[in-house]
This record gives C-alpha cells, sequence and structure tokens, in this order.
C-alpha cells in the first residue's frame, strides 16, 4: 500500500499536477463520447459517410476484442492486471521528462477510460466503426484512439530520440 500512497502524493506534486490534469482530460474526453453512444443509440447503425459509421458494440476482451471470454474468472483476471499496468505505467511515468511524460499521460487517461468501463458496465463500449467496402477494421473507442496515438508516440520517440 506504500506504492499507491506514494503514488497519490507523487501525482499531485507542482511539477507532475498538469500531466495528471491531462490524465483526467483524455479520461474525461473518452466519457463524454461512450455516454453520447450508450445513451443515444438505439441499436440502429448510425451512418457518417461512405467510410465511417457508430456501431455500439460490447467488449469483453482487451484492444481489438483479443482474449474475449464468457469466463468471469478470467474477465476479472484480465481486468486486475489491466489496473495493476495501469498503476505501473503511472509510477513510471513520474520520472520521465516531458516529452514522454505526455506520450505516457495519453495512454494512462485512455486506459484509465476503457478500466473504468471493464468496472461499470463489465464490458467496454467501442462504437467508432472504420471501413472501406466490405473492409472493415476492429470497432474502437476514443479511448484506444489516445492509447494507439501514446504508442506509435512512444516507438517514434525511440527511434528518433536519443538517451
Amino acid at each position: 500500500m506504500n506504492i499507491i500512497k506514494n503514488l497519490k502524493i507523487s501525482l499531485f506534486k507542482k511539477e507532475n499536477i498538469y500531466f495528471t490534469i491531462f490524465i483526467f482530460f483524455v479520461f474525461i474526453l473518452d466519457r463524454l463520447s461512450k455516454n453520447q453512444i450508450i445513451y443515444n443509440y438505439n441499436e440502429n447503425l448510425i451512418f457518417i459517410n461512405e467510410y465511417l459509421n457508430f456501431d455500439l458494440i460490447w467488449n469483453t476482451g482487451i484492444g481489438f476484442g483479443l482474449f474475449s471470454s464468457n469466463s468471469e474468472a478470467f474477465y476479472n483476471f484480465v481486468t486486475m492486471l489491466i489496473g495493476s499496468v495501469i498503476l505501473v505505467l503511472t509510477y513510471i511515468s513520474l520520472n520521465l521528462n516531458k516529452l514522454d511524460k505526455i506520450i505516457y499521460c495519453l495512454i494512462i487517461g485512455g486506459a484509465i477510460g476503457n478500466f473504468y468501463d471493464r468496472l461499470k458496465y463489465k464490458a467496454v463500449p467501442d462504437f467508432i466503426d472504420l471501413h472501406y467496402n466490405s473492409f472493415h477494421w476492429f470497432t474502437f473507442n476514443v479511448a484506444d484512439i489516445f492509447i494507439s496515438i501514446g504508442i506509435i508516440a512512444f516507438i517514434l520517440r525511440s527511434f528518433f530520440v536519443k538517451n
């Protein structure tokens, strides 16, 4: 429990408060988008244009529906694992430079958004359906966008920024 106590204290230190606010901002954007779909979706596909639809599905797996299972024990294990990863990433991010903190904030904020849904709904609402003709990408949500941008930035940073 000392780690969690130290994490709380470190998150609200002056040098980390902006990053904590940024994580909260990512989380709020995700919540707003999901609430719009959850409370306004009437089980009909919402056609946006020829490449984008909104179609609510409930994902019990992890990213892109991987490891979906009907087993409650497995679901709870994966949820606990995701929560642990969020804590570890948050702890690691506290001692990074500003660029790396921003990258981690994108990932952490999105992960917290999906983690919240796993706890509240026992599934993550995915609704963004990108497609071209009959090819459909995995349905995803705003949190997944932030996580993906963070991971891509992390990979690119590792190629172009020397430690």
